[in-house]
């Protein structure tokens, strides 16, 4: 089976996380986070970087590692690694996808997420709620 390497940003602004939605291919119209595939020769990090100023035109601050998600699709195995990122830059222009949305935690099961892209949710959701309660245990 084909194996793919890709990573993901999962970018974050005031309790909001940026999705987008695929604009071509099998799994058109799917959400997902952003981001690609890795080039030979490149980080994690580099990779994520270089992929989102190549599908939003923007540059992101790669904080911290998240998760590794490892899922077979049909047609091939996908590694998928995914970071916390921030928006170094506003400015935001879908370069590749047919739409985006900032959601809330609430709003996380709204959209209809690729098979890998899932798994990050459930591991989001369980994030935010540690860190709300946090917030109100102080």
């Amino acid at each position: 089976m084909k194996q793919i390497e890709v990573v993901a940003a999962i970018i974050c602004k005031e309790d909001h996380v940026f999705a987008t939605q695929r604009g071509y291919g099998e799994w058109k119209d799917w959400w997902e986070f952003p981001g690609g595939k890795m080039e030979a020769g490149e980080s994690s990090e580099e990779a994520l970087r270089r992929e989102i100023r190549e599908e939003l035109s923007t540059d992101i601050s790669v904080d911290t590692y998240l998760c590794t998600v490892d899922d077979d699709y049909p047609a091939f195995h996908l590694t998928m690694h995914c970071y916390l990122c921030s928006l170094l830059t506003e400015a935001l222009h879908l370069n590749e996808h047919e739409a985006a949305r900032w959601l809330t935690p609430e709003e996380l099961e709204t959209v209809n997420w690729l098979p890998a892209d899932k798994v990050v949710v459930e591991r989001l959701k369980s994030i935010i709620k540690t860190s709300i309660e946090e917030r109100n245990s102080r």
